[in-house]
């Protein structure tokens, strides 16, 4: 049997069918303040104004995250009888959980069929995010960022104080009522290894107060340029560059220049800058010279957990270099002129422009640098 290969045009790729979608979802057209939007103020401001959104950005990354999400919490649904992906709603906010484990108490008020194969020990509020390894090491350490913790307390207590949205498909909830929320919980989903990590906290009132309040904050705003930028701009923050209003947040910036420079305006702005400089440098020098004498007491420890983190090491191996002596031979074997003085370099480049292997031996007495790896302590059988 042969394989036949189908070129696609060029201009047809598998992610513009999963932008468009992702550009109808409910969330990406809302003009109601979700919870999820109170990432950043003047953001959530641009949102209540109705600003264009003129900047698609990269949402790739997200858009995995969805499709992952979702399907980890339809199983849970099928599974467990967790509800999920519930709507609440109030004349401000507006927001999807993820996930609400309901009490033995609550969730016998429910029909049979809608009850979860297992109550929680209390009523929880729980939120799904997907991280990249590349971040991962600090969610264990650290948890939700004060976004994600501000996002999830707003979806507890719009439970507690107006309880299910009455919308199709969950009107059985409505007729809850409010609901005494005493627990969220965070499950963090590790996208590139499946590795989950969950941190729970008892419900806040007051730091629910202090949620609604930076919500208040924004709708009492005359403009969404009243508010300030809670992130460092495009260039410095993810954030930033997926956000559909940083045009309209970073406005009359020259070209080539980095966005920030907006942010100046007299030498009293650039005098404040200077001093922001000389404060940060000093903090990594000191960082800095911490590390390296810790770096020194570690050498010759073995690896393994002590306290809250692992030491590990990584390098220490066996240094290559090129094999001119073999190079020669190839350069002979292949008719090439060999020079009368050997040049490394330019002979690399001519095995390589000729799709020929550059020969690589050990070097003689020589290893990679031996470098730490320090990460949070791995949990022992």
């Amino acid at each position: 049997m042969t394989a036949s290969t189908i070129s696609a045009p060029t201009s047809l790729s598998i992610w513009d069918a999963a932008h468009a979608a992702d550009a109808r979802r409910p969330r990406s057209v809302q003009t109601q303040l979700g919870a999820s939007d109170t990432i950043c103020s003047r953001r959530a401001g641009y949102i209540l104004a109705g600003a264009e959104r003129t900047n698609a950005g990269d949402k790739r990354a997200a858009i995995l995250g969805t499709y992952i999400h979702k399907g980890l919490l339809e199983d849970a649904r099928r599974e467990y009888g967790w509800l999920v992906e519930r709507t609440v709603v109030d004349a401000t906010l507006r927001g999807h959980i993820d996930v609400v484990q309901l009490d033995a108490a609550t969730a016998a008020k429910l029909p049979k069929r809608h009850r979860p194969v297992r109550a929680a020990e209390v009523v929880t509020v729980e939120d799904v995010k997907t991280k990249s390894s590349r971040v991962w090491d600090r969610v264990v350490r650290f948890g939700p960022t004060a976004a994600e913790m501000r996002q999830v307390l707003l979806y507890a207590d719009l439970l507690r104080t107006a309880g299910f949205a009455d919308v199709r498909g969950q009107r059985y909830l409505h007729r809850l009522g409010p609901i005494d929320v005493k627990r969220i919980r965070f499950r963090f989903v590790c996208r590139d290894t499946g590795e989950e990590h969950i941190q729970e906290f008892d419900f806040d009132e007051w730091l629910a107060v202090e949620a609604r309040w930076w919500v208040d904050r924004v709708l009492e705003a005359g403009s969404p340029d009243d508010l300030r930028r809670d992130h460092d701009g495009p260039g410095l923050s993810v954030i930033c560059d997926n956000c559909p209003f940083v045009e309209a947040c970073w406005p009359g910036v020259a070209p080539g220049q980095p966005a920030q420079t907006v942010l100046v305006h007299d030498d009293e702005d650039r005098a404040k800058a200077l001093a922001a400089y000389v404060r940060a440098h000093e903090r990594y020098r000191e960082g800095k010279r911490v590390k390296e004498k810790a770096r020194a007491m570690l050498d010759n420890s073995p690896e393994g957990n002590y306290g809250d983190n692992h030491l590990g090491w990584g390098g220490g191996n066996d240094k290559e270099e090129t094999d001119v002596a073999a190079m020669v031979e190839q350069f002979e074997d292949a008719d090439l002129v060999v020079p009368m003085i050997p040049d490394t370099d330019a002979m690399v480049s001519v095995l390589r422009r000729a799709g020929m292997v550059v020969p690589r031996r050990k070097a003689a007495g020589q290893k990679t640098a031996r470098t730490i790896k320090v990460s949070r302590a791995r949990k022992t059988a």
